[in-house]
């Protein structure tokens, strides 16, 4: 049947991957509200608290989720239709401009609905399309929306973090990943580990050199892939961060002062482990050894 060959598809099934490339580019889509809303539904939900706590009356009452209000631009509050909303390809067809008021609309649109199209393919592509693929899906789902929301706020929500943690441990339950025994380990070795370099310099020089977001991210790692894992994530996740900052600085002329999220290199590191961690922490491994 066409549902079995499409859900317990073996690694390297080219009409599964076809078919996850389009739903990616879907997903994608959704991606890109949860991105740009999650933050905005942080702050108003902030400001109703301390309103209230001030005996204040809430500054927002609408109702503001990920489905409410539905899409629309931002400049001139034209609602997008289905037909303006297709991935990839109504940005395209609109030369990536608002139809009704042609307000340019961002490139990173597209650019997030096509990394999570072909990201998705090259998953399905090597797990195949049963559990451990449908599991690493999510597990990429929610690193591209944390990556992009800590690239623009600096902040890796609760809503994002705690989620990947207690998937990994539950999608580990029977060892999809790593034995159980090595998530448990590994959620907790990758909390500890962030938490105790943060108080480290925090204590050497009185600054916070990153947030609580960080140490949930890197403890959800864990939770995926197991303590054994969490010093090639780390060193990736370090020599990548080191690399692009120096760009940063060099070429944008970026402030040394200025912060730079540290949440995108640790999830593609932690992409990276998922797909070639066994060789990769076994030369980790070797260095360190």
């Amino acid at each position: 049947m066409l549902s079995d060959t499409l859900l317990f598809a073996a690694p390297g099934n080219l009409f599964a991957t076809l078919v996850a490339a389009l739903f990616g580019l879907i997903v994608g889509s959704f991606l890109n509200v949860v991105i740009y809303r999650i933050p905005k539904m942080m702050q108003r939900e902030s400001d109703n608290y301390v309103a209230v706590e001030s005996g204040l009356p809430p500054p927002h009452t609408e109702r503001y989720n990920l489905m409410l209000p539905h899409s629309h631009c931002g400049a001139c509050g034209h609602k997008i239709t289905a037909m303006e909303n297709i991935p990839v390809i109504s940005y395209l067809v609109l030369r990536g401009k608002c139809r009704a008021c042609q307000a340019p609309i961002s490139a990173r649109y597209p650019l997030v609905e096509l990394l999570t199209g072909v990201l998705s393919a090259v998953l399905v592509w090597h797990f195949g399309s049963g559990w451990a693929g449908l599991a690493s899906l999510v597990f990429l789902w929610l690193l591209i929306s944390m990556t992009f929301i800590d690239a623009d706020t600096q902040m890796l929500p609760d809503d994002l973090t705690l989620p990947l943690l207690w998937a990994g441990l539950l999608v580990n339950i029977n060892g999809t990943f790593v034995p159980l025994q090595d998530a448990v380990i590994g959620a907790a070795a990758g909390y500890l580990a962030l938490w105790s370099v943060y108080w480290a310099f925090k204590l050497a020089t009185g600054k916070e050199g990153m947030g609580y977001g960080d140490f949930k991210l890197l403890a959800a790692l864990g939770a995926w892939l197991g303590w054994t894992m969490l010093p090639t994530i780390i060193l990736l996740s370090s020599l990548v961060g080191a690399v692009v900052g120096i760009a940063l600085i060099l070429v944008a002329k970026r402030g040394r002062d200025k912060p730079i999220p540290f949440g995108p290199y640790l999830a593609a590191a932690g992409l990276i482990a998922m797909l070639y961690g066994t060789p990769l922490s076994h030369f980790t491994l070797t260095l360190i050894s």
